[in-house]
């Protein structure tokens, strides 16, 4: 199994994540939000801009999913300085990532691939989703660039969130999430990546 002994059930409990190890359920009382955010050169900006004028022509029906669609394939080929790739930084990010649960949003899924990362969550009412992102940013920016020995940009300064409309799409969210690295073929089953909610709730059980 792929970095075997990483995580274990009591280091992402100590993180602050506390699910008792069942798929989370879409209750509807409030609105869970599904995030992207991407390191700074997982996607050139040229490439966004030349996507962006395809999608902006009047046959092409360009909208933001449109985009995204296209942006998430292309993460998925790994490209960039890939920081995430390194155990001990994706183990970084994931920590702090979890410890923002509980505290100012609910965590249902969330994935560290090695130029990106996806969240599913539900923020409290005391919080936005762009300060807990601000803050997070902040928080992984440091400590990614004081492991590497380098100083500058970490993540991109935006990210994509997406509202979710109903159950059934909470479900085919946190599938997304999970499966991503067996799609970008990193591992064989989803519980096998160790920076995930499908490897938590494997060793939750």
């Amino acid at each position: 199994m792929l970095y075997e002994n990483l995580p274990r059930h009591s280091d992402l409990k100590a993180a602050g994540w506390h699910s008792r190890g069942y798929l989370p359920h879409f209750d509807g009382r409030e609105v869970p939000q599904f995030i992207t955010c991407r390191l700074f050169d997982s996607v050139p900006t040229t490439v966004i801009e030349r996507w962006v004028r395809e999608l902006a022509s009047p046959n092409s029906g360009y909208d933001q999913v449109a985009l995204q669609n296209r942006i998430e394939r292309y993460l998925d080929q790994g490209f960039g300085a890939v920081f995430l790739k390194n155990p001990q930084i994706a183990q970084s990010v994931q920590d702090d990532l979890l410890s923002y649960d509980a505290v100012s949003w609910r965590m249902s899924a969330w994935v560290i691939m090695p130029n990106h990362i996806h969240i599913l969550a539900t923020r409290f009412n005391t919080a936005t989703i762009s300060g807990i992102m601000q803050s997070m940013k902040s928080l992984t920016s440091h400590k990614v660039n004081k492991l590497l020995g380098r100083r500058g940009r970490v993540w991109m300064p935006d990210y994509f969130d997406r509202y979710i409309r109903n159950g059934k799409h909470f479900a085919k969210t946190v599938s997304y999430i999970e499966h991503n690295p067996v799609k970008a073929g990193l591992c064989q089953k989803p519980e096998d990546w160790p920076f995930s909610s499908a490897r938590f709730r494997q060793i939750a059980v």
